[in-house]
């Protein structure tokens, strides 16, 4: 069953809300791929925080 932004797994919960979202977003993604849960959501938790980071505190100032 796929996660969603009021039922996630525990992990998540200290997450801000963007990158709780974008974590989703990749843990499901990887679970259609059949990969572990477990792998899914730290790899959806790692790889969230860092598209954050590419995508929100590296854009030049306009």
């Amino acid at each position: 069953m796929p996660w969603t932004n009021k039922d996630y797994p525990v992990s998540m919960n200290n997450l801000p809300a963007r990158t709780r979202k974008k974590a989703i977003e990749i843990a499901n993604a990887l679970l259609e791929r059949d990969v572990d849960e477990g792998i899914a959501i730290a790899t959806g938790i790692k790889n969230a925080k860092e598209w954050i980071r590419r995508h929100y505190y590296t854009r030049p100032l306009l």
